[in-house]
């Protein structure tokens, strides 16, 4: 199908720019039986009664565009267009002024004809938006063309073109083509279904012609088993039949269902069969410095077809960078503002270091939110808080007031430390604590010598300090403090190579062969709290950077094991630990191209190819793994090695549901009416009972096709009974305020079954929010649906 489009504007035609744009309207179809109307709400976001007799001309309503490109409206989600199209080429006529305004619809292709002397090709596309054209220059006569491939939606398209000539004349037009067919199949299709069920699948047969039609409809399918998938039906002229067929799902996986009618059409869709049972996993990470050898257990009693492994691998430095700018801005407290603050300073140059693209825009963004917190909470700082905010502010030089602040707290730093060196410290502070406090105001000085001003305070202040340490050497006697006054910065020598002695010797292995450096009981940061292992393992890394003989690759494992992209670390002083020891450890770059290869027991899994070209990208492998069942040997290893690289290695698995013990003092039921039907509201009744002044989270878990009734939910929030509600698919989320002592929950809210025969819901839980380690669980349920 070829159409032109011409543009003119004040008469000047050479050289418009063109933008083009194209809405897919939903096709109204024949209405269906009655529970089938249901079926088919679940698949079309916008979905109303249809016209007994359907036309391609006739139009729903349609939406102003937001965006530039090709796409179909709401609603349209099951609709398609012959795959069969050539170039696509629209009329616009001219306006007055220069303007152009849209021409009448153009009738629709004659496709009836084509597509009834052919026999079809498989529908298989249906892509929402598959054309954004934001410059097209014309020729002389104002023309031009672009090729497109239309999906294979049934719908109406909507073009639009905007146009604009290089004087700044504007102008723009609207107009439409139809893609049908004469006679059609539809298969609805749910969204997902467990390993287990069972459903009866509706199938739709359209006739748009004059004639009746008797064709053979056969429905087969990839990944489950069909039942009654071949038949012959008639569809009376202008009319619809819904058939229906049998879809066993027995194991989890991909489903690819083709629905076929005799000579006239046929389309392949598909879904995901979810696994049944709790999920149990294990997960090791590290570095492919060297190759890795991992003892992993698999779950004993999986679910059939459960059990996988999946490997990532990722740029150590580059990956956690991108993570932690996207994670740090929305973490609270000093800390996490100090350190979100801080990486958005240092940023730009470190993606670029690491070969990254900066985003401006979104850096900018973070900047801002973060500095409005540090200068609120740099108001009034002590001591302590003035050596957490200082470095922060410091790396923000072009920011006016992010730099006095960053002075005035360096300042108020530097003169806070005593005649003998030392920095903080207060009544019941021990020696290790004051020594910590004082090696991290050092380099909060240290971080401040861009300035005169700020080498004269960081030249008086380090070497005060160093005497402070010297005198204090031989009570320096655990890993992380040694570690800590290493990472300041503050001393040299002898001194240096003695504190490194120290933190290598207190090194420990763990079995996979990864280093870590263990805190030893007693020790504490400078704000007093126990350091984690990670945040110790950090430091030696940045205290060992410059020593040959340190294990730097074994605690670069560790290091990005213990990394956890919601979290990082821990607090702000563990990230910002962390991240400067994977800044320091993967700094070079990565070579070309590296395979990398996962074995279990020797014998080969999966394998694939990381390209270093592409440094934003994660390369996944996943594979079934069936037989790790109990303790097997996993290997890991990159060719050649690079350290730069790290790796995740999980292996997860399937095991039946048994009935959760009460903890936390959370409790749940729920209780669904048993005459469950096909389009018909079926009420679901919660109760839960926590300990006083909590907030939750109620998980719902429901089968495939069971849509929720939003009115019903709005109304719990209307109530107070719900703070908030969240609906996914095979889901629906309550977030229940804190109630009062000896106060349970109970709530009442609808669904309505899109889909009859036997379905499975997921383990429905109650937990904290936040904090689904405290989850109360209820044991799956089987709804039967007529």
């Amino acid at each position: 199908m070829k159409r032109h489009i011409l543009v003119g504007a004040g008469g000047l035609v050479v050289g418009i720019l063109l933008t083009l744009f194209v809405l897919g309207i939903m096709m109204p179809r024949l209405s269906p039986e009655p529970d089938m109307r249901a079926a088919e709400s679940m698949m079309e976001p916008v979905m109303q009664a249809a016209p007994s007799t359907p036309s391609p001309e006739e139009e729903l309503d349609e939406q102003s565009p937001r965006g530039i490109g090709i796409a179909p409206g709401r609603g349209g989600a099951r609709n398609r267009s012959p795959a069969a199209f050539g170039m696509m080429k629209k009329e616009m006529s001219k306006g007055a002024g220069g303007a152009m305004a849209p021409p009448p619809p153009p009738p629709p292709a004659p496709m009836a004809e084509q597509q009834e002397a052919a026999a079809p090709s498989g529908r298989a596309w249906f892509p929402e938006t598959f054309l954004f054209e934001p410059l097209v220059v014309t020729d002389a006569s104002g023309e031009a063309s672009v090729p497109v491939k239309v999906p294979d939606r049934l719908t109406r398209w909507r073009v639009l073109a905007l146009a604009h000539s290089r004087s700044g004349a504007q102008a723009g037009a609207v107009s439409t083509f139809a893609s049908s067919l004469p006679t059609y199949v539809d298969p609805v299709l749910p969204a997902f279904l467990r390993a287990g069920d069972v459903v009866r699948m509706p199938v739709q047969v359209v006739n748009t012609t004059g004639t009746a039609v008797t064709r053979a409809l056969k429905v087969e399918a990839q990944g489950v088993a069909v039942e009654g998938g071949t038949r012959t039906v008639t569809v009376p002229a202008a009319g619809s039949v819904v058939e229906y067929v049998t879809l066993r799902a027995a194991r989890p996986g991909p489903v690819t269902v083709r629905a076929a009618l005799e000579g006239a059409d046929s389309v392949e869709r598909g879904f995901e069969v979810w696994p049944t049972g709790q999920r149990v996993r294990e997960t090791r990470g590290g570095t492919l410095a060297a190759p890795r050898t991992l003892e992993l257990v698999g779950a004993a009693s999986p679910v059939e077809g459960s059990e996988r492994v999946r490997l990532l691998v990722f740029p150590g430095a580059l990956g956690v960078l991108r993570s932690e700018l996207a994670a740090a801005p929305g973490r609270t407290g000093e800390a996490e503002d100090a350190y979100a603050l801080l990486l958005t300073g240092r940023a730009p140059a470190l993606l670029q270091g690491l070969g990254g693209t900066v985003e401006p825009r979104s850096l900018e963004q973070a900047s801002v939110l973060a500095g409005q917190r540090v200068l609120r909470a740099g108001r009034a700082p002590d001591v302590a808080t003035a050596t957490l905010l200082a470095e922060a502010a410091l790396v923000h030089p072009g920011n006016p007031v992010l730099a006095r602040l960053g002075e005035r707290l360096s300042e108020q730093v530097a003169r806070a430390q005593r005649p003998d060196g030392t920095c903080q410290g207060g009544e019941g502070w021990t020696l290790q604590r004051l020594l910590v406090a004082t090696a991290e105001c050092t380099r909060v000085m240290r971080a401040g010598m861009g300035t005169d001003a700020g080498r004269r305070r960081a030249s008086a202040f380090g070497a005060r300090a160093a005497g402070a340490f010297e005198r204090s050497l031989s009570r320096i006697r655990d890993g992380y403090t040694a570690a800590a006054v290493l990472a300041s910065g503050a001393v040299s020598g002898s001194v240096r190579d003695t504190l490194r002695g120290r933190v290598r010797e207190a090194l420990q292995r763990r079995p996979d062969g990864a280093a870590y450096l263990p805190v030893p009981a007693g020790v504490v940061r400078a704000d007093g709290r126990v350091p984690s292992e990670a945040e110790a393992t950090a430091l030696a890394v940045l205290a060992l950077v410059e020593d040959k003989q340190a294990p730097l690759a074994d605690l670069g494992t560790s290091l990005l094991a213990d990394y956890r992209p919601e979290s990082g670390w821990g607090d702000g002083r563990a990230n910002l630990a962390g991240l400067q020891a994977v800044l320091a450890l993967f700094k070079e770059p990565l070579p070309s191209q590296v395979r990398v290869v996962l074995e279990r027991d020797g014998q080969p899994v999966t394998e694939g190819t990381f390209d270093a070209k592409a440094l934003r990208e994660v390369l996944a492998l996943e594979a079934e793994a069936p037989g790790s069942t109990g303790p097997h040997t996993w290997s890991v290893r990159a060719e050649p090695a690079v350290p730069g690289l790290g790796f995740a290695l999980t292996l997860a698995a399937r095991v039946p549901w048994r009935a959760s013990e009460p903890g936390h003092g959370l409790e749940l039921a729920m209780k669904v009416a048993a005459d469950a039907k096909v389009g018909m509201p079926v009420e679901v009744t919660l109760q839960a009972a926590s300990p006083a002044g909590l907030e939750l989270t109620l998980r719902q878990e429901l089968p495939a096709g069971v849509q929720v009734d939003h009115p019903s939910l709005e109304e719990l929030v209307r109530q107070g009974r719900v703070a908030a509600y969240d609906v996914e698919d095979g889901a629906v989320s309550l977030t229940l305020p804190p109630r009062g002592a000896a106060e349970p929950f109970t709530a009442r809210f609808r669904v309505v079954p899109t889909l009859a025969g036997t379905l499975q819901a997921g383990a429905s839980s109650l937990s904290l929010v936040g904090s689904e380690n405290t989850a109360f669980r209820v044991v799956p349920t089987t709804w039967t649906i007529r």
